[in-house]
């Protein structure tokens, strides 16, 4: 039996109502400065959330190199680079690292996202911050409210997004809401 025209319409203002709740989530998450407590070493590999326009929202893998002063730290990136095709160096506030997500590859099969989920997306060197908003066949679609765009990747490039919270990797609730209108 196919949906009638006032369930489609229900459904839609349902998924626009949930996107900007969504949307609004993510931006208070990616806005937010990361909690500083743990301290690095030389040598210790981290993530850094970059704070410039058009990066909000975006994660890149680094080496710590040193501290700088109290709040601050050398860091060179894996893989963002200089003009010369060098590793990228920079000095990074201490609200900007935090340690590298533990492996997620055990229970990260291509059908465990659902619609809503906060995930991460390795894309343009780094993982950026969004959910998904939608799947066609084997793709999933994700929405990225700092940037505005709504692209589609393979599982592969996804992880399930996660947060460093009190010295310790903490998941988003997930969404109980399946593809089951795909």
């Amino acid at each position: 039996m196919a949906p009638t025209n006032a369930a489609a319409n229900n459904y839609e203002q349902y998924h626009q109502s949930r996107m900007e709740m969504m949307s609004k989530a993510i931006k208070a998450i990616a806005f937010k400065k990361q909690e500083t407590t743990k301290v690095f070493q030389k040598g210790d590999e981290v993530e850094v959330a970059r704070q410039e326009s058009g990066f909000i929202g975006s994660y890149y893998t680094a080496t710590i190199i040193s501290s700088v002063g109290a709040y601050h730290y050398r860091v060179k990136y894996h893989t963002l680079t200089n003009d010369e095709y060098a590793p990228l160096e920079d000095v990074v506030t201490a609200t900007e690292v935090r340690p590298l997500q533990p492996h997620q590859h055990e229970f990260m099969a291509g059908d465990n996202f659902r619609l809503y989920d906060m995930v991460d997306v390795f894309s343009k060197d780094g993982w950026w911050f969004g959910f998904i908003s939608g799947k066609i066949g084997q793709e999933y679609y994700v929405y990225f409210p700092t940037t505005g765009n709504n692209i589609a990747f393979p599982p592969r490039m996804l992880r399930f997004h996660q947060e460093w919270s009190n010295g310790k990797w903490i998941f988003p609730p997930r969404r109980v809401e399946i593809f089951d209108l795909y």
